[in-house]
């Protein structure tokens, strides 16, 4: 089986007590987190993962989960976390109407300037995100352009936790699903049957991670693509002779060898 070797980072981001950490090891380890405690910093977690499982394209990869601490005195610190990421998860809890509607705001520090790779209409809507419409402060009062996420080409699951502490006819659907147009999640974390295969959560899930290889493998290629442009080899029919051009290399002073 072909095994992807690229790094492969989803951030997990949300409120400070939502879950993330719960979360986290319930997706990489398929058991619940005896212990929780509060993330300082941020905490990776790593799952092997199946890529399209099951089809010829299948492949394993190494994908890390970087749990992101919520704490409010971390807030100008954990940008550093928000740098050359695949994909993104935000967590709410159900129990805590604050915390879906601070949502935006984890979205919005996460995008600013640094979502950044080879494809221009990533770098173009990552660029448009301007620092006076997601500060990075915790300013959860702050009115946001919600429209400004419309179009963004990034992988995002928003996961509701703590499911079974509310009433099943509760509506629990946030408004960024429809505007970003990703799948959403409601579970339990601390049951493990919850994320069992075959189930619409599982099934959600191995979707939106299907869609961060992807996104992840296209990345690559482009990268690959590029750099081959860069290279020009030139095979003589007549003789045994070889003409290299290397237009990166400072010490070829543009001639031909």
């Amino acid at each position: 089986m072909a095994t992807i070797n690229e790094k492969i980072k989803i951030l997990v981001l949300g409120d400070s007590g939502v879950g993330k950490s719960s979360l986290v090891h319930l997706i990489c380890h398929s058991e619940t987190l005896a212990r929780t405690r509060w993330t300082i910093g941020c905490a990776i977690d790593v799952k092997l993962y199946r890529y399209k499982e099951g089809s010829p394209q299948e492949k394993t990869c190494f994908i890390e989960f970087w749990d992101v601490g919520g704490s409010r005195s971390h807030s100008i610190a954990r940008k550093i976390f928000f740098n050359s990421f695949h994909g993104i998860i935000l967590v709410q809890d159900l129990t805590n109407r604050k915390s879906e509607s601070n949502l935006k705001n984890w979205l919005g520090q996460a995008l600013v300037g640094t979502y950044n790779n080879n494809n221009d209409k990533e770098r173009f809507y990552s660029n448009s995100l301007s620092q006076a419409l997601f500060p990075v402060s915790d300013n959860d009062d702050f009115e946001h352009d919600s429209e400004s996420f419309v179009g963004l080409n990034i992988p995002i699951l928003i996961v509701a936790t703590k499911q079974d502490l509310v009433a099943a006819n509760v509506s629990t659907k946030t408004n960024l699903v429809d505007l970003l147009h990703c799948d959403s999640i409601q579970l339990n974390c601390r049951n493990p049957k919850s994320l069992s295969p075959g189930t619409t959560n599982a099934v959600k899930l191995s979707r939106f991670l299907d869609h961060v290889c992807d996104k992840r493998l296209q990345s690559c290629s482009s990268v690959n693509l590029s750099n081959d442009k860069n290279v020009y080899h030139r095979q003589s029919s007549s003789s045994s002779s070889s003409y290299y051009y290397y237009p990166n290399n400072p010490n070829n002073n543009n001639k031909m060898h």
